[in-house]
């Protein structure tokens, strides 16, 4: 759980975590594999997500998840990419998120095993994504640019002891 006062700094830049959805690659979960494949190999993303034709966000896809139904015993082959659909190859389980109703401190448990988390609308309609890079940047901003020159004050036994965000104190 996050103090009061460093949930306030993180939800403060939390505007900046999510990328969205304008600016993420996705596939739709229809297109041909080959597409999707296509898509992969330019944007060099690891993993994209897919969307159905009313952009809900249905499925992830990676090259590898392509890549292994294009390899067979003793050779590769791009048929697959020819008859396979999308949604054919996608991972269907997969955490998302609703920003509205997703705090802090899920979204950071989340990011742990997840390098990013589609985030939904509350009729589930794909918003955009957030990264663990993104939330990881603006919580380095909270912690080294709001605290930097900021002084704290601890009063003990009629002491003044001051602590700055470097950690060091003097009396």
């Amino acid at each position: 759980m996050f103090s009061p006062s460093i949930k306030h700094l993180i939800q403060e830049k939390s505007g900046s975590f999510l990328i969205p959805a304008s600016r993420i690659a996705f596939v739709q979960d229809d297109n041909p594999l080959y597409h999707a494949f296509l898509i992969l190999t330019k944007v060099k993303y690891s993993k994209i997500p897919v969307l159905d034709k009313d952009r809900h966000v249905v499925g992830l896809l990676s090259l590898a998840m392509i890549t292994d139904k294009m390899l067979e015993t003793d050779e590769i082959s791009v048929d697959p990419l020819n008859k396979l659909k999308v949604r054919d190859v996608m991972q269907t389980k997969f955490d998302k998120i609703n920003f509205v109703e997703t705090t802090l401190e899920t979204q950071l448990h989340l990011l742990i095993n997840n390098a990013f988390l589609p985030v939904v609308d509350d009729h589930g309609a794909f918003q955009g994504l957030l990264t663990r890079r993104e939330w990881i940047k603006a919580f380095n901003y909270v912690v080294h640019t709001r605290y930097r020159q900021k002084i704290f004050e601890i009063f003990s036994g009629g002491r003044k002891v001051c602590l700055n965000a470097n950690g060091n104190f003097w009396l």
